[in-house]
């Protein structure tokens, strides 16, 4: 989704916004709403002031939710920063009826929980806070006795949500949920409930558990960059003296009071939004809103002045260090989401990097001039962000990166870019737009923002239409007056960081889990029977249509009948497996023209008729993706097929995409996740031989020619394939299109032979460590099991919900809720990709170094011992059902769907199965299933972290230890 502009009030006009509003009655609840709206919102506005945004729309029986509130970080007390962060994390923990057993008594141990902690952060004495703290965990302990834990994310499993989460920004706190159709009156029942009287129970675990997300920040290079950017920029707003996780002292000097104060002033309904998109009526949802939410009391929220931010007279430079790659950000200051800048800045913004044909995209990613460039506009409602970031080349220093990013702006204010751009780049808005609404998500994203900004519907919708009246000349003076010398600079260097606090480890006694027990609250919502839908499952045969574009090359299509959009895949069953060189190739052809057009004539073509494409490579497959308007949808195909065919050589490119290759991996070898989840994961699986370390080495991308490049790219249409089409277009027509292009003709070639990289058997336990410079300490527990079974998948799917696939599992509420060891956690049986690989255990874990004896005792305590629960059961059963029968696989996820099931040998959609036998199994079924299949012996243990901080006698115990080196993981 493209940044989000805002349109300010006047530019619209008056008269223009109050016409837009056409007022209605509903059983005496009015709504406004916009002509002409393809999202057709209605908008209520309770009488206690809460806010409602519907967008009815049958694609699927399920609605996307966004509770939105206008309070975030930069409301926190200067004194405890990171609390409307952490009071997010609270309205997950239940009130007084969700998640309460006998409220009554917790209550009473709660308020001696709050008041210790006013005396612990009152106190510096390391004596009396030890002694305070023990006694925090002591009563927490006796609290814990009168609740369930997660209970809100049960009942929301159990009544089939999906994405059931939240996020804290600057100004916003949004609560998330994807919920099915027929159970919008229960969701909206533990809504209301939720924040009617949030509750600060199981307080000292998860702020143990937020610690673990602040060390996660510590740990990341790109937080060090914002956070010291908007520093920079923002010296006297909460944007820049403040951020959203808190500081380190403020954390570890908590006030449960300020945090019930913090929802008491900001949680009330005239500061609040129900955003919802999705298959209901709107009559009956606001009917039934009305009478849960309107309980709710309006209270008078307290102002925030933005402060004035004096202008900035020179560049405002800041040096910052960490184990990463290094890189250049620059950022300039400027009105909010409601002014008139953030109208320029959405346009500026795409003419100076659109990802094909923008300033920075030709002259510096097409040019090769610098690593990764691109720009990134970011509208808050008192200030907005214009970014701007490269990384840099091998032997290149920043200041180099610095002058080549500010020499684009320069271009931008002499007008040196095409004049048929700035409509290009409002057709490339449409297109976004179009698609972003296509998903009930993508609308409530909308609502939130223009609810968040304090923005009219009516302009937010208008705001591409006022876009398009702004000249190339006003852009230029616009240009010319914004950016000079007003922005502030970050240098991130490969390096140490001096500054690196830890929050250091408190003692914590396991809460009890009650996980056969249940609220009142939850007993009764869960006797509801709502009615039933029927799932609908994928018809491989019906539900696409195949016809032939030749004898050699089908065409597999699915009609779009919501836009004017299309999607085009060229699918090949060939990898990086079959040959290695595709990956080298195919980033050369990005940097090509052809015989008749150079690389920039091509990319601006492509953006002039508003089509974009790309590549996707995998070991075993590839994918070409061409998508754009269909209205030139064969002009698109001709481009794309004649870079295909007909790509030009060029040397001084080769050249440079070589140098970029070998600085490209030497960053990665940098990369924590990089180094984690690919290098170390394949390493497990397979040894140092393996589709991830399949590539040429350093010396053949040395060695590598134009002309052998180029063979493996002209060939490629040579070799057999199918072709995907998602669009308006009829199959028949999209065909004949396509059979008339003569590069598609003549008889198609096999795919090369393969490489197969066999998954290793373990006969002992292996604990591979790799020294990385971090706070925390990041495990993988890898063991491969049985080949693939499609009929296994209907109990690995219960099984993975059940133990460790969500936040209402037992792997969870163990390591995260009552032992507080880890922010992100999961344990989960893992199928595999295609038919010939095996299901593999993969466990993660990630804390700090000091916790991981207690991490990894608890992860191998869950696989050794499966805890029981009756109800968690059922909630898992439930919450399957629930989300097969509205889940529908739409557009071209359905093509996807066949492939994905082609690979693994089946031909049937599979939840089929899983939806007839999910009801058939018994808790012994997965308690049979965990005892057979997750024995941890001969586990592969990946361990990333300080190798001073970690305990090697601790991971003594699970293996044989072998430290590993970055080249013998990358092969490189």
């Amino acid at each position: 989704m493209y940044p989000l502009a805002a349109l300010c009030i006047w530019l619209v006009g008056l008269f223009s916004l109050i016409s837009c509003k056409m007022p209605h009655s509903v059983k005496n609840l009015s709504y406004t709403a916009v002509p002409s709206d393809p999202l057709d919102t209605r908008i209520y506005r309770l009488e206690n002031g809460l806010t409602i945004y519907m967008s009815p729309n049958s694609k699927e029986p399920r609605i996307y939710t966004s509770i939105a509130v206008r309070a975030g970080s930069k409301n926190d007390p200067a004194e405890t920063t990171g609390l409307a962060h952490y009071l997010e994390h609270m309205l997950f923990k239940g009130t007084d009826s969700i998640g309460s057993l006998d409220y009554e008594k917790e209550k009473i141990e709660l308020q001696k929980i709050i008041d210790l902690y006013e005396q612990y952060r009152s106190t510096d004495d390391p004596d009396k806070r030890a002694d305070i703290y023990r006694q925090i965990d002591s009563v927490s302990n006796i609290a814990a006795q009168y609740t369930v834990p997660n209970e809100y994310d049960k009942l929301l499993s159990s009544i089939g949500a999906r994405g059931t989460n939240a996020y804290t920004w600057v100004e916003q706190t949004v609560y998330l949920n994807d919920i099915p159709s027929n159970q919008l009156e229960n969701w909206l029942t533990i809504e209301a409930e939720r924040f009617r009287n949030p509750v600060m129970r199981l307080f000292h675990t998860e702020l143990e558990t937020v610690y673990e997300e602040k060390n996660m920040t510590m740990d990341s290079d790109s937080r060090k960059i914002w956070e010291n950017l908007y520093a920079s920029l923002f010296r006297k707003h909460t944007y820049g003296t403040q951020t959203t996780i808190g500081e380190a002292e403020h954390l570890k000097n908590p006030s449960i009071r300020n945090v019930i104060d913090y929802y008491r002033a900001w949680y009330v309904p005239n500061n609040m939004a129900i955003c919802m998109a999705g298959d209901f009526d709107p009559d009956e949802a606001i009917s039934i809103i009305s009478e849960k939410f309107s309980v709710l009391e309006a209270k008078p929220v307290p102002e925030f002045i933005p402060p004035v931010e004096e202008i900035i007279q020179e560049p405002v430079e800041t040096h910052v260090y960490g184990p990463e790659s290094e890189e250049l950000v620059i950022g300039f200051r400027f009105d909010g989401a409601n002014s008139q800048d953030a109208l320029y800045l959405a346009v500026i913004d795409k003419i100076l990097f659109n990802q094909t044909a923008g300033l920075i995209d030709l002259n510096l990613n097409q040019q090769q001039m610098v690593l990764d460039a691109g720009s990134m506009l970011i509208p808050m409602k008192d200030y907005s962000t214009h970014i701007l970031s490269a990384k840099p080349r091998e032997n290149q220093s920043l200041d180099d990166v610095r002058t080549l990013l500010l020499e684009q702006l320069e271009l931008l204010k002499q007008g040196d870019f095409p004049d048929w751009l700035p409509e290009a780049v409002i057709n490339d808005m449409k297109i976004e737009e179009l698609k972003t609404w296509e998903s009930n998500k993508g609308r409530t994203e909308s609502y939130v923002d223009a609810f968040i900004w304090d923005m009219e519907w009516g302009t937010y919708q208008e705001r591409l239409e006022t876009l398009a009246s702004i000249t190339k000349e006003e852009l230029i003076m616009f240009a010319r007056e914004h950016y000079v010398c007003n922005y502030a600079v970050v240098y991130k260097h490969h390096g140490k960081d001096k500054e690196s606090p830890k929050i250091a480890k408190p003692p914590i006694t396991p809460l009890s889990v009650n996980r056969s027990q249940a609220s009142e609250f939850a007993r009764e919502l869960l006797s509801r029977t709502p009615a039933t839908i029927e799932p609908e499952f994928i018809d491989f045969e019906k539900d696409i249509t195949t016809t032939a574009i030749t004898g050699d090359i089908p065409l597999l299509s699915v009609h779009n009948d919501e836009n004017d959009l299309f999607s085009l895949y060229y699918v090949f069953d060939t990898g990086t497996n079959h040959n290695r060189s595709l990956d080298t190739a195919l980033d050369y052809l990005t940097y090509l023209g052809t015989s008749t057009m150079s690389p920039r004539e091509f990319n601006q073509e492509l953006y002039r008729i508003g089509a974009s494409f790309s590549v996707y490579t995998s070991e075993d497959h590839l994918y070409i993706k061409l998508s754009g308007l269909q209205q030139n949808f064969t002009k698109a195909v001709q481009l794309i097929e004649d870079l295909l065919v007909n790509a030009a050589p060029d040397n001084d490119a080769l050249e440079k995409l070589k140098d970029g290759i070998l600085k490209e991996r030497a960053d990665d070898k940098l990369s924590k996740r990089k180094i984690m989840f690919e290098a170390m994961s394949s390493f497990g699986k397979y040894g140092p031989s393996s589709p991830f370390t399949n590539v040429l080495s350093n010396e053949e991308i040395a060695a590598a020619t134009p002309q052998t490049l180029l063979d493996n790219i002209h060939q490629l249409l040579r070799y057999r394939h199918r072709v995907f089409y998602y669009g308006p277009l009829q199959p028949e027509k999209a065909a004949a299109t396509l059979s008339k292009l003569p590069h598609l003709s003549g008889e198609l070639l096999p795919p090369p032979e393969e490489t197969v990289f066999e998954e290793l058997s373990r006969k002992e336990g292996l604990v591979y460590v790799v020294d990385y410079d971090m706070t925390q300490a990041e495990v993988l527990m890898l063991k491969k099991d049985l080949p693939y079974d499609a009929s296994r998948v209907p109990l690995i799917t219960l099984f993975n919900e059940y133990y460790g696939g969500g936040m209402s599992s037992v792997v969870f509420q163990e390591l995260r809720e009552a032992k507080a060891l880890a922010y992100s956690v999961f344990s989960v049986y893992r199928t595999p990709r295609t038919k010939r690989e095996h299901n593999y255990i993969f466990s993660y874990i990630g804390t700090q170094s000091d916790k991981l004896p207690e991490a990894l005792e608890g992860i191998e305590g869950l696989m050794q011992h499966l805890p029981e629960s009756p109800e968690l059961f059922q909630t898992a059963q439930n919450g399957i059902r629930e989300k097969i029968r509205t889940e529908r696989i739409t557009r071209e996820k359905i093509l996807f769907s066949r492939e994905d099931a082609r690979r693994l040998g089946n031909d049937h959609d599979l939840r089929r199965d899983i939806y007839a036998q999910i009801g058939n199994f018994s808790f012994d079924d997965i308690k049979a299933f965990h005892q057979e299949r997750l024995r941890p012996e001969n586990s592969v243990m990946l361990v990333l972290g300080k190798l001073e901080n970690l305990d090697m006698e601790t991971l003594g115990k699970y293996g044989k230890v072998e430290t590993l080196t970055l080249e013998e993981l990358f092969g490189y």
